[in-house]
């Protein structure tokens, strides 16, 4: 059917890079929905897919995005037709920056009357949490956890997880005006890794112990420094590489992989040290009901007042450029989000 889509034709900033224009969506496979959008949320790998560095994007032209909220207007032949009419949250590969969207009948979640901009922080972002924290390698309550990117949507997320557990957190900022926000999601010690050098910073405040757990997505020689902090028995999350986009050319790529070092399993094992490599679109293609699952069961942890939702910034569809530069420039907190019209 015909939509319009916020479409990626080339990599570049914002402005050059999508248009929004008329796109196609393609016929429904038996087990997908077809959804109409009201919302769409933003995530940094869509900052990575603009400047062509992620490798999962689809080819150019393409339309990007991970999840909406909407109505179901279609369903394929094995889906139960009640599901035609129920406003979801949804979960998709790719294809959400579209006012029409498909996805499988085992990624989406009904959420009645919730606001769109309530619900998106509970698709990428919250199932990203929930599948490291609670799923691949449970929080345990003696860990000390380091999160990256602490403000961001999954590290919001990641703070309320860890303390639900009684975890000792260490939130990471580049940005002192986050440092409240932090502080009111419960974290317990909150480092600006513009001002100090967070390694030295870690190592000081952990004294004779070592760190239980990192949640890594900036890559790049901040991976070394995190495994020099773990004690054994620790896990390192590696679920992105921001610190890739501020490098260009061929030359930058080669220094952010060299950065990151060469790790031999041998001595991974003998230090009991473990890397957990996460990318949700490879679990959501083989396992999609983890993704529901997931999404459900933060959802219900909000429904009983056990977390909150990280801070949410909303722009209308002609504000797009604008929410996409906000977040590729580390100036928003928490979930952004795009309504519309």
């Amino acid at each position: 059917m015909q939509t319009s889509a916020f479409v990626l034709n080339k990599f570049g900033t914002t402005q050059e890079a999508f248009a929004l224009e008329d796109a196609v969506v393609g016929p429904l496979q038996s087990d997908e929905v077809l959804i109409c959008s009201e919302a769409f949320g933003l995530n940094y790998a869509d900052v990575m897919a603009k400047k062509g560095l992620y490798r999962e994007a689809p080819p150019l032209p393409c339309i990007l995005g991970y999840e909406l909220v909407g109505r179901i207007i279609e369903v394929g032949s094995e889906v139960d037709t009640e599901w035609i009419g129920k406003r979801v949250l949804a979960f998709t590969r790719f294809g959400a920056y579209a006012k029409h969207a498909k996805t499988r009948i085992a990624a989406i979640v009904p959420i009645e009357d919730m606001a769109a901009e309530t619900a998106l922080p509970f698709a990428t972002q919250a199932v990203t949490a929930h599948y490291m924290a609670r799923v691949l390698a449970p929080i345990q309550a003696h860990d000390k956890v380091l999160i990256h990117a602490a403000a961001g949507g999954v590290g919001s997320f990641l703070v309320q997880l860890a303390k639900l557990k009684g975890a000792t957190v260490f939130g990471k900022i580049g940005d002192e005006s986050k440092k409240s926000y932090l502080e009111s999601l419960g974290a317990d010690v909150i480092i600006n890794y513009k001002e100090k050098d967070y390694k030295q910073e870690m190592q000081d405040l952990l004294g004779a112990d070592s760190l239980s757990v990192s949640f890594n997505a900036v890559g790049g020689k901040s991976l070394k420094q995190d495994l020099s902090l773990l004690g054994p028995g620790g896990r390192l999350f590696l679920f992105g590489g921001a610190e890739l986009g501020n490098r260009k050319g061929l030359f930058g790529k080669l220094a952010f992989l060299w950065e990151m070092g060469l790790i031999l399993p041998i001595g991974m094992m003998m230090q009991s040290k473990s890397i957990l490599g996460v990318n949700m679109l490879k679990i959501a293609d083989l396992q999609p009901n983890i993704i529901q699952q997931s999404m459900q069961e933060m959802l219900a942890l909000y429904q009983q007042g056990l977390i909150r939702l990280p801070q949410i910034q909303t722009f209308n569809q002609d504000a797009f450029n604008d929410a996409h530069e906000a977040l590729g420039a580390g100036k928003t907190t928490g979930k952004v989000v795009v309504m519309w019209d």
